[in-house]
């Protein structure tokens, strides 16, 4: 019943290296998943909040559903009013907009491209 001293030695040598070694592939994992999923999809929410912090009345804006329309009133912070045709307004909650588009961005280009062809 008697412990050996060489016995008792070998246990307690290699325990600390051993769980440190144990330990390593998950604080590895945690990293990887932090750099590539964590933090993009952070940058993602705040780039989001930003850009419909930012809507503003003349702007066209397109929405999760798929309506693209031009903002005709900001409601308050939470809502937002656009024209998707002639006399029909619709309000949407401004976490639902996709993408806004800047004022008169599409007739811009096109009023560029008049004006290079008629320069011509």
């Amino acid at each position: 019943m008697l412990i050996t001293p060489a016995f008792a030695q070998a246990g307690a040598g290699g325990d600390a290296n051993s769980m440190l070694m144990s330990l390593l592939p998950f604080a590895l994992i945690f990293v990887i998943m932090y750099f590539l999923i964590l933090r993009p999809q952070q940058k993602k929410v705040k780039d989001h909040a930003e850009l419909v912090k930012n809507i503003r009345r003349g702007d066209t804006v397109v929405t999760s559903g798929g309506l693209v329309g031009k903002v005709t009133k900001v409601v308050d912070d939470d809502q937002i009013e656009f024209e998707i045709s002639d006399g029909v307004r619709v309000r949407q909650m401004r976490q639902m907009i996709s993408g806004v588009r800047a004022k008169g961005e599409p007739a811009k280009e096109k009023a560029e491209a008049k004006d290079e062809t008629s320069a011509s």
